[in-house]
């Protein structure tokens, strides 16, 4: 029981953690040097990713009728708009797919740990707080999504080449940096990355599983599971937070917070 309540904590971490661009990778790691499943390595590495999986359903279920391109009630029922989405999409992940596969467990071995995440938060937590001073005196180019170029996708999608590198940099983080700095207002590149992590996600998860295999113990199973659902329901409420918080303010505070955990976290290790 004691371990299905921290893989409760865990849950609520990745669904907060997620969405909004402070680096949930980077947050569950710091979160195990104080709060540790007993659980082999081999486990906690692929649970690390996978409970992810919980978080992204929040995004199909709440974002169905932009993101499913097929509509039996309607002709054509093929639209043609969310399926050029979905190659955008696609585009967009090709550069974090080619390294996360090729370079996956030598990006574990150097960066996964404590300083390089915090290094990481203190960094993009600049990079948010320049950025956003800096458009204040500009109007975004992009005000939806079908404005999105393959050009404009290609440059997002090395922006989350980043994050797949760095943990603690944020997905969400790096892709919204990304979309912010080359002219995408804040409500689309929000949803171009909620919708970038769908394939994303589900690609290192599988990736992940195949390598852990499926010799799970019930303990295990349970573990994981209780981890996704707590992280789907958490999803919910954060993604719904922050489609209405960006409405009204800018990305400013993520960078403060950013910038005054990776402060501390390095703090911590050097003392």
């Amino acid at each position: 029981m004691y371990e299905v309540l921290k893989a409760v904590l865990f849950g609520i971490v990745e669904g907060i953690t997620e969405w909004l661009p402070i680096s949930s990778t980077g947050h569950m790691i710091l979160l195990n040097e104080f709060v540790t499943l007993d659980v082999s390595a081999d486990f906690w590495e692929m649970f690390l990713v996978v409970i992810q999986l919980g978080a992204i359903l929040a995004v199909v279920v709440l974002f169905w009728n932009k993101i499913f391109p097929f509509d039996l009630r309607s002709k054509p029922f093929i639209k043609k708009d969310i399926i050029e989405l979905w190659i955008k999409i696609i585009v967009a992940c090709v550069p974090a797919a080619v390294v996360g596969l090729v370079f996956d467990d030598e990006l574990d071995a150097l960066f996964y740990n404590p300083p390089c995440v915090a290094i990481a938060l203190i960094v993009f937590g600049i990079a948010f707080i320049v950025i956003e001073n800096r458009n204040k005196k500009l109007s975004p180019k992009i005000h939806s999504l079908d404005q999105l170029t393959y050009k404009t996708v290609l440059l997002i999608g090395v922006f989350q080449l980043i994050a797949a590198i760095f943990p603690g940099t944020s997905r969400s983080g790096a892709t919204i940096v990304g979309a912010l700095l080359i002219g995408v207002n804040r409500t689309v590149a929000a949803e171009f990355t909620f919708f970038l992590a769908i394939p994303v996600m589900l690609g290192a998860s599988l990736l992940k599983l195949l390598k852990f295999g499926f010799a799970f113990t019930s303990m295990e199973v349970t573990i994981l599971f209780v981890g996704m659902l707590t992280a789907f329901i958490v999803s919910l409420i954060v993604i719904r937070f922050l489609m209405g918080y960006i409405k009204k303010h800018d990305f400013k505070i993520f960078g403060w917070y950013r910038i005054v955990l990776g402060v501390l976290v390095l703090l911590y290790f050097i003392l």
